[in-house]
C-alpha cells in the first residue's frame, strides 16, 4: 500500500478540525508486550499524519503519552513509576500535557483520575484510533470535566491503520488477533482487552505486504493466543495457511510465531513450520505449569499429558526446533511437592528459552480468592531456583551449537571489542531471548548472513561470518 493511500485511509481517524490544531512534539513510551507496542505505533502514526511530530525523548516533547501495561503487579508498578516520573517532569515545566493510555486506565481509570490529578487524560485500550480527536480537544481546551475515557475494549486494528514502526526497520510485529476468551483464573486480559477476535486473512496479508514494502524482512506474528486464530471467523481460516500465504511475500525472509497455546498446536501448524523455509523453527509455548491440580485451578485447557505430547510431537515433526515457554511459580496451592514436579519438568524437557513469572494476586480474578496463597519470599525463591536451572540448560544447548552454520540477522553495531555486530539466529526472538555477537565486515542492519558459531555463554552466542566461498543459506 502506498504512503498516500495509507494516509487517505486514516482520514476518518483524524477529523477536519484536528488537522487545524496547533501541532505538538509528542513522545510515546510503550510499556509491556509487543501487542501494546503495536497500539503505540498506530497512535504515533495517527498523530504524525495529523501534523504532530513524534520525538525520541521526553525532554524535547510538549506532550508525553504513556501506553501502560497492567498484566501483573510488577507491570503495574512499572507503569505507575513511569507516570510519576513524567508528573515530576511536568511539574518542573518540561511538559504541557501528560496522557496515560492502555491497560492501566482501562482497568483503574476513575481511581487513577482521583489519585493523579496531574495527568490530563486517561484513555482505555479501545480509544487507540481516536487519539487525535482527544488531543485536539485537549489542546483547544474543548473537553468537559471528565479526564477518563474507557469504553468497551473493542478496538481491532486493520490494514488501514498505518503504523510508525518503532522496532528496527527490518523487524516488525504483526498482530493477527486481539483480546482473549480463555478466562484463566489468574489473568485480567479479557477484562482489559475484550473477547478474542481475529483479523481477516486478506487484511493481515495487506499489512504484511505493506511492512515488506517498507523494508521489513522479519515478521513476528503475535496475539494473546495465536493458535486460536480464525476460530471465530466464517470458514475457520487456519493459522498454518496464513503463515504459508505470508511466506509467499518475496521480501519477507523470516516469519516467527509467538504465544502458541499447547492445546491448540495442531499437526498442520507443525508441518507448516517444518516445510516452509521462511518460517523459523521456533515455537513459543506458554505452559505456565505441569502439575495437573495447579493447571486445573489456573483454568488452563489441557493437562500435563497433553503438554508433554505436544512438545514431543513438535520435536518429532520440526527437527531442531527451538522451544520457549513461560511458567508461573507460587500459584495458590503450589506445595513444595508440586513445585518439585515443575522443576523436574524443566530439567527433563530442556527448553531452549524459558521465562518465569512469580504469581501476582490480581483483584477481580478467581485465583485471588483461592486459599493457600504462597508467600512473596517463597515465590521469589522458587523463581530463582528455576532460572538457575535454566541457565545451566541454556548454556549446555548453546555449547552444542558451536561449530554449526547458522543464518544471523544483524541488529546493530556491537560494543564488544572482538565482535562488530549484535544479531539474532532464527532460534532467538528479539528482547526475550539471547543475542548473537558477530564478526563481519562491511555489513548493515537487517542483513541476513551465514555464520559459524564459535563461542557460547549461558544465554548468548558468538559467531563469525563465513566468507571463504561459502554461500548464504538464503
Amino acid at each position: 500500500m502506498s504512503v498516500l493511500r495509507m494516509a487517505r485511509s486514516l482520514e476518518r481517524y483524524w477529523p477536519e478540525n484536528y488537522r487545524n490544531k496547533l501541532h505538538k512534539k509528542i513522545h510515546i513510551t510503550s510499556l509491556g508486550c509487543p501487542k501494546n507496542l503495536i497500539d503505540s505505533e498506530v497512535m504515533a502514526a495517527i498523530l504524525e499524519r495529523g501534523g504532530d511530530r513524534i520525538v525520541s525523548s521526553e525532554e524535547e516533547a510538549d506532550i508525553v503519552i504513556i501506553n501502560t501495561c497492567a498484566f501483573i503487579l510488577p507491570a503495574k508498578e512499572e507503569s505507575i513509576e513511569e507516570i510519576f516520573r513524567m508528573v515530576d517532569l511536568k511539574e518542573r515545566g518540561g511538559l504541557e500535557y501528560l496522557i496515560v493510555t492502555g491497560c492501566l486506565p482501562q482497568r483503574y481509570g476513575t481511581e487513577l483520575e482521583a489519585e493523579i490529578p496531574e495527568v490530563d487524560l486517561f484513555l482505555g485500550t479501545g480509544e487507540v484510533p481516536h487519539i487525535g480527536d482527544y488531543l485536539n480537544k485537549l489542546v483547544k481546551r474543548e473537553g468537559g470535566t471528565s479526564r477518563t475515557f474507557t469504553g468497551d475494549p473493542d478496538f481491532l486494528m486493520n490494514a488501514s491503520h498505518h503504523r510508525l514502526i518503532s522496532t528496527p526497520s527490518h523487524t516488525a510485529y504483526l498482530k493477527i488477533a486481539e483480546g482473549c476468551s480463555n478466562c484463566c483464573s489468574y489473568c485480567v486480559i479479557p477484562m482489559v482487552r475484550g473477547r478474542f477476535r481475529s483479523r481477516k486473512p486478506d487484511d493481515i496479508l495487506k499489512e504484511a505486504e505493506a511492512l515488506a514494502g517498507g523494508g521489513v524482512r522479519e515478521v513476528i506474528l503475535t496475539a494473546q493466543e495465536t493458535t486460536a486464530y480464525g476460530k471465530d471467523l466464517r470458514g475457520n481460516p487456519s493459522l498454518g495457511q496464513l503463515m504459508t500465504d505470508i511466506a509467499r511475500i518475496e521480501r519477507i525472509k523470516w516469519i516467527r510465531l509467538l504465544y502458541t497455546y499447547p492445546e491448540s498446536i495442531t499437526e498442520e501448524i507443525l508441518e507448516t513450520l517444518s516445510q516452509e523455509e521462511k518460517i523459523c523453527n521456533y515455537i513459543d509455548i506458554p505452559v505456565q505449569h505441569i502439575d495437573d491440580e495447579i493447571l486445573q485451578m489456573m483454568r488452563r485447557r489441557g493437562d500435563s499429558v497433553l503438554i508433554r505430547n505436544v512438545i514431543e510431537k513438535a520435536r518429532e515433526i520440526v527437527p531442531g526446533v527451538a522451544l520457549r515457554t513461560s511458567l508461573i511459580v507460587g500459584f495458590p496451592g503450589e506445595t513444595e511437592e508440586k513445585f518439585d514436579r515443575l522443576l523436574e519438568f524443566v530439567r527433563d524437557t530442556k527448553f531452549d528459552h524459558l521465562g518465569v513469572f512469580e504469581y501476582s494476586r490480581e483483584e477481580g480474578t478467581g485465583a485471588a480468592e483461592l486459599p493457600h496463597q504462597v508467600s512473596e519470599e517463597e515465590r521469589e525463591s522458587r523463581r530463582r531456583i528455576i532460572m538457575e536451572e535454566q541457565a545451566e540448560i541454556s548454556h549446555t544447548i548453546n555449547l552444542s551449537l558451536i561449530g554449526s552454520l547458522e543464518d544471523v540477522i544483524l541488529e546493530e553495531a556491537s560494543d564488544h571489542p572482538d565482535y562488530d555486530y549484535i544479531g539474532r539466529l532464527r532460534r532467538q526472538a528479539p528482547d526475550i531471548d539471547g543475542i548473537t555477537y558477530v564478526k563481519a565486515g562491511g555489513r548493515k542492519r537487517g542483513d541476513i548472513i551465514q555464520c559459524r558459531i564459535d563461542g557460547a555463554d549461558d544465554y548468548d552466542l558468538f559467531a563469525e561470518e563465513v566468507v571463504e566461498g561459502e554461500e548464504s543459506l538464503l
